[in-house]
């Protein structure tokens, strides 16, 4: 056991003017298991960056351990599994990642084959389990649920609750519960770590911000209150300084003026004090603001219908024949393993060169919002985008401040914006669409917690229809009315 110390971090990417970090001081101890949460852009990633040591940046990171960084890149996937984990961890011996990855569930005949024919998740869970043989090593985990169904994300959330000496970036809830024991949290004004597991930290974080958000409502009213009363102050200076003006006994009239002057500076000093004291008062804090999704009435209360449907690949189905009814107001969930065919069913009512067998029925004018799984098309700036998708520019950027971004964000090509915040472009623009369905496959990859409560808390309140992807089980938990299970 040893401590990583952060002191006086300072950094802002080449070219800006606004600091990620600012005299950040953080202490780790290596033996914990450690979530890391924060809105996205937030500098989650570039902190993990940081401590590797690729950026320059100010203060001191001091630690005696080796930082590991997940997700390994594999150069070159058409090597053997066991060649490409071999160079992961150069120490390990053959039987030590065989029984490793066997931990994860995984097949070790997988591992002599080459690796780009494991599916995502068993290169993610092979390739994590090895990282973990490293003697006197520190991982920084960054988002390893996104390729990982339902059932594996259980299955690493295990594995990881019996490790210690790791940060974790995750922004699923029940993973974050079933694996972690203290919580680092990057908030608009500061970094701190508290020991407790996700539930307790998320539940506390709640109540403490709803108390500083009525806090800061107060000191808000009492601020206005006392520029109103500097008005008034100001506005009797002037009338005091124009009674100077005029009159008959000068002499007096200018003594007893320059008291009243006097008096109104001294209550003008003290009102500005008071602003001030108010002022530093105010909490910087994470709002969740509502957003609003504007779905149409439909002619009737069924909208699609799936019979005996298996989506094809080769002329081969790739799912067994699955059959179900979209009704007004569901919001039905497809569960499966990767690859099972959920994202391919989904497509089958918006895009026309899926094969398939079976019967889908599609009702007429149904108009369609998609939230795509694949986000790295996205480039140009924001305005182009809502050209391109016949939406509303000052709209879609009003919701997107909403989901945590910031002006100078609305300036940048996309392709300079992070995983999460491609993904909250296209949320953005489907809460803009005006449609009768909501077609979303994995709209929660990347998204952070907060917004994620945030499109929770509108699914709940707006009742769209909708049909999903998303192995988030505390998000299905709450929105979910049907859930079917690919197979």
């Amino acid at each position: 056991m040893s401590l990583i110390k952060i002191e006086n971090l300072t950094f802002a990417y080449p070219g800006s003017f606004d600091n990620v970090f600012e005299n950040a001081n953080v202490q780790i101890d290596s033996d914990w298991k450690l979530g890391f949460v924060g809105r996205n852009g937030r500098g989650k990633t570039t902190l993990l960056r940081l401590m590797l040591g690729e950026f320059e940046y100010s203060g001191k990171i001091i630690s005696s351990v080796k930082f590991d960084y997940f997700p390994y890149e594999v150069k070159d996937k058409t090597r053997m599994a066991l060649e490409v984990l071999t160079e992961v961890c150069t120490t390990a011996e053959e039987w030590e990642i065989i029984r490793e990855v066997s931990y994860l569930d995984v097949d070790t005949e997988g591992l002599y084959r080459p690796f780009c024919t494991l599916s995502n998740g068993e290169q993610t869970k092979v390739l994590l389990a090895t990282m973990f043989l490293g003697q006197n090593n520190f991982l920084l985990i960054d988002e390893p649920t996104n390729h990982l169904d339902v059932e594996a994300r259980e299955t690493v959330a295990k594995y990881l609750n019996s490790k210690k000496g790791f940060i974790l970036v995750s922004h699923d809830r029940a993973f974050l519960d079933n694996c972690v024991d203290h919580i680092l949290s990057i908030n608009k004004s500061d970094i701190e770590v508290k020991k407790c597991d996700f539930s307790t930290w998320l539940y506390n974080f709640e109540n403490q911000q709803s108390l500083e958000i009525e806090q800061n409502e107060r000191l808000r009213k009492d601020i206005k209150r006392l520029k109103q009363a500097a008005r008034r102050t100001a506005d009797w200076s002037d009338k005091v300084e124009k009674t100077k003006i005029g009159g008959f006994d000068k002499g007096y009239i200018g003594h007893m003026s320059a008291k009243m002057m006097q008096k109104s500076k001294n209550l003008q000093n003290r009102q500005s004090k008071a602003l001030e004291e108010k002022s530093k008062l105010l909490k910087n804090v994470e709002y969740d603001e509502q957003l609003k999704i504007h779905s149409l009435s439909y002619h009737s209360s069924k909208l699609a219908e799936f019979i005996k449907v298996s989506v094809t690949y080769d002329g081969k189905a790739i799912n067994t024949p699955v059959s179900f009814t979209v009704n007004s107001g569901d919001r039905i969930f497809l569960n499966g393993k990767n690859g099972s065919g959920k994202s391919s069913l989904l497509k089958l009512l918006y895009d026309e060169s899926i094969s398939y067998n079976g019967t889908v029925i599609k009702g007429s004018n149904l108009i369609v919002s998609v939230i795509p799984q694949d986000t790295s098309s996205l480039s140009g700036t924001l305005d182009e985008f809502a050209s391109q998708r016949n939406i509303d520019s000052v709209l879609l950027k009003a919701i997107l401040q909403k989901l945590g971004f910031n002006q100078t964000q609305y300036e940048k090509n996309m392709q300079e914006y992070s995983a999460g915040q491609k993904k909250k472009v296209y949320i953005a623009a489907s809460l803009c669409d005006k449609a009768h369905l909501y077609i979303w496959d994995e709209p929660l990859n990347y998204i952070d917690i907060y917004s994620r409560r945030q499109i929770e808390k509108l699914i709940i309140s707006y009742q769209p229809t909708m049909l999903l992807v998303e192995h988030d089980k505390a998000f299905q938990d709450a929105v979910a009315t049907q859930i079917i299970t690919i197979e």
